[in-house]
């Protein structure tokens, strides 16, 4: 199974492409980041990443493609920016019919590092470890796009999404989503025992 991942902005979104094989081994095929020109009107910085995505899943066909889910930031041009470029993914996705799952940067933090808290270096360092990369992939807009398509990769499909009933999970789904509640009950632990 290949998986694009998407980090998505208006000035660089990044893409990363993984192959999931048997028991869950996983294979870097690619890494980049599409940009568009800060100096240009939205319209075509837009048209700019929309026509490098459709580039990337045309040269690279995935199974499915893994976008981080916008959440609200303090900075509204940029939540803005970057819920459109999400769209733009979204979008190339659907006219190729490729399924699209969206994951929140605390479930690609947790499913790459275990911790729903870790810092840029460790999700990178972790990364480069499952991949076998002998380098860190940079910018830190195609790290995270590699530490999505993970995720992806890693986590049961739909398990326990927000608003799902637990009786339509699976055993295997379910002790995935039960052990995920348990890392991220211990890390608080931990940072409540640290003082943090």
């Amino acid at each position: 199974m290949i998986i694009l991942g998407v980090d998505p902005g208006l000035t660089r979104c990044g893409v990363g492409v993984v192959e999931a094989g048997a028991y869950r081994r996983l294979s870097f095929i690619h890494v980049d980041v599409v940009r568009s020109d800060p100096h240009t009107s939205q319209d075509l910085r837009l048209k700019m990443i929309y026509d490098g995505l459709c580039a990337k899943l045309d040269r690279f066909i995935p199974d499915a493609v893994s976008i981080e889910r916008v959440f609200a930031q303090d900075n509204r041009n940029t939540v803005l920016g970057t819920a459109q470029a999400a769209g733009m993914a979204m979008l190339a996705a659907a006219q190729r019919g490729i399924p699209v799952a969206l994951h929140t940067p605390t479930e690609a933090k947790l499913a790459i590092t275990g911790n729903g808290h870790a810092q840029k270096p460790q999700v990178e360092r972790m990364v480069a470890r499952i991949l076998g990369l002998n380098t860190l992939p940079k910018p830190a807009d195609a790290a995270d796009a590699l530490a999505l398509a993970i995720c992806h990769a890693l986590r049961p499909a739909g398990a326990l999404q927000g608003g799902e009933r637990e009786e339509h999970l699976t055993e295997a789904q379910r002790q995935w989503a039960e052990a995920a509640q348990r890392a991220v009950k211990a890390q608080h632990r931990k940072n409540v025992d640290r003082g943090m």
